[in-house]
């Protein structure tokens, strides 16, 4: 069960390190002061990080238009939905079986 935190009071204190106003906020709710916390710093990411954001980015799946019947989704989504999984997903996952299936072949 959790613990109910007793409410931060306004303004808040001025910490000396990081760790000080972690322990504050780990035993202090702030939602009667949220409008009162200091915004957030921009971070610039670095460039190894950005280069491997570009390159993640580059490898991301394209979108494509395929028609389908009606009830050609309609079973898609009901076989999904039984699976627990999106029908976007699992048509995805029946594609990629079909492909290694007839690579196989080839």
């Amino acid at each position: 069960m959790k613990k109910k935190l007793p409410p931060a009071k306004g303004p808040l204190p001025k910490f000396r390190s990081d760790e000080e106003a972690a322990e504050y906020f780990d035993t202090h709710s702030v939602a009667e002061v949220w409008d009162q916390l200091p915004a957030g710093r921009q971070v610039k990411p670095s460039a190894a990080l950005a280069k491997s954001i570009r390159e993640r980015h580059a490898r991301a799946k394209s979108p494509i238009s395929l028609r389908l019947a009606p009830e050609q989704i309609a079973a898609a989504k009901q076989i999904a939905e039984a699976k627990s999984v999106g029908y976007q997903t699992q048509l995805r996952m029946w594609i990629a079986e079909g492909i290694r299936r007839e690579a196989k072949r080839a």
